[in-house]
């Protein structure tokens, strides 16, 4: 196995690196190097840019739309993309819902979704969790009954992210109480503008909206939004928080990360501190580790030969790491680190006055930081999982 890239590949690598600098915004880029705060216009303008050159789903087969790419490309383009300060792009569209068209949707739900998610003009958001079902999926509650040709939804997901923004939302809902939980489970797709729904926002220590709660009360829902067979959801929502999992792990924002921290570290005086770069060493370790991993998975792709389900580890490997360079970020920055003063940011106080631009606004990562080891699947959860798939 051979992880070097080739002549191609590396000509392929420098082809996006200069596209990606010639269309990034650069103000998008400075507030992605500064952890500044991305409003929706920013993700979205970005996404748009993407779509207009059909890379907005870069991971789709040309059948559908997508580049083609293959795997090692892919990766190129996420490492590329991250390191020039592009925002990550969000993935409910391009990243988890469209596989699962591609796969189990009809023809017409093809048609008529894929268009919107490549171009980024449509904006998509997730429905899994809810109050009482977070990495027990199989326990949701929010119940779709059939009723002819329509669906009638009534119930609650939470901790949505960025659903404030969503047109569309892709939800996993109860259609049958009979049998095995995980057997009465269908995918939906439901339109959030649609009378009934209620999106009330979860207001986090350090002010962000970024987060929601999702109320159903009588949502009516065309029976051609269900996603392949009634009661057959589960299966789908496994095939997609395969690809969910993969994305959490996003090595390439970890080693954009690392370079700031070690910037940070510079400007605080805390590069000579020994203690302080064993730290930093470690990390780049665990980071590298991680690549190279990445790159395993990625290279039997390439081959076609069948790798180890690893999504599970990718996602605990990557959750850790992130929680880890966010402590470490926040540390480097000490007292500069504490404020997240949105209006005063907005005013170009914060960092400007105290010379610590660089480190606004590191607590609130590190808060925010806190959940990677939850979200797509708790890692304790996923250490059950991999014991069971990997190990044997």
């Amino acid at each position: 196995m051979d992880l070097n890239f080739t002549p191609e590949e590396q000509a392929f690598r420098a082809e996006i690196r200069a596209w990606v600098g010639a269309h990034l915004p650069t103000d998008i880029s400075d507030k992605v190097h500064h952890a500044q705060r991305l409003n929706k216009d920013d993700m979205q303008r970005w996404a748009k840019i993407l779509g207009a050159k059909g890379w907005h789903g870069w991971a789709w087969p040309k059948q559908f739309g997508g580049p083609g790419w293959n795997a090692i490309q892919r990766h190129l383009f996420e490492e590329e993309c991250a390191m020039a300060g592009a925002p990550r792009i969000v993935p409910f569209g391009p990243v988890m819902v469209a596989p699962v068209i591609m796969a189990f949707g009809s023809r017409e739900q093809q048609q008529r979704h894929l268009p919107g998610i490549m171009s980024g003009e449509v904006w998509w958001s997730q429905g899994y969790s809810e109050p009482g079902s977070g990495s027990d999926l199989a326990s949701v509650k929010t119940r779709a009954e059939r009723q002819g040709d329509r669906f009638i939804v009534n119930g609650q997901k939470t901790w949505t992210t960025l659903g404030q923004y969503g047109d569309w939302i892709f939800c996993l809902v109860r259609t049958d109480s009979t049998g095995k939980p995980q057997t009465g489970i269908s995918f939906l797709l439901i339109d959030m503008k649609s009378p009934g729904v209620t999106v009330r926002p979860i207001l986090m220590l350090d002010g962000e909206h970024e987060v929601n709660e999702v109320f159903f009360d009588n949502v009516e829902v065309p029976a051609e939004n269900l996603v392949g067979e009634e009661n057959k959801g589960w299966t789908y929502a496994k095939y997609l928080l395969a690809h969910e999992r993969t994305n959490i792990a996003d090595v390439n924002r970890a080693k954009r990360e690392l370079e700031r921290l070690k910037r940070i570290a510079k400007l605080e005086g805390l590069w000579e501190d020994m203690r302080f770069r064993d730290q930093i060493a470690l990390l780049e370790l665990d980071i590298v580790a991680l690549e190279m991993m990445v790159l395993r998975v990625l290279s039997a792709e390439k081959s076609g030969k069948q790798s180890l389900d690893v999504a599970g580890l990718l996602k605990i490997r990557g959750s850790e790491i992130q929680q880890r360079y966010t402590e470490l970020l926040m540390q480097a920055g000490g007292p500069y680190s504490l404020p997240f003063i949105f209006e005063a940011m907005e005013a170009g106080w914060q960092g400007d006055h105290v010379g610590a631009a660089h480190c606004a606004p590191l607590a609130s990562h590190y808060f925010n930081y806190r959940k990677t080891s939850i979200y797509g699947g708790s890692n304790e959860v996923q250490r059950n999982i991999v014991a069971q798939t990997v190990l044997g």
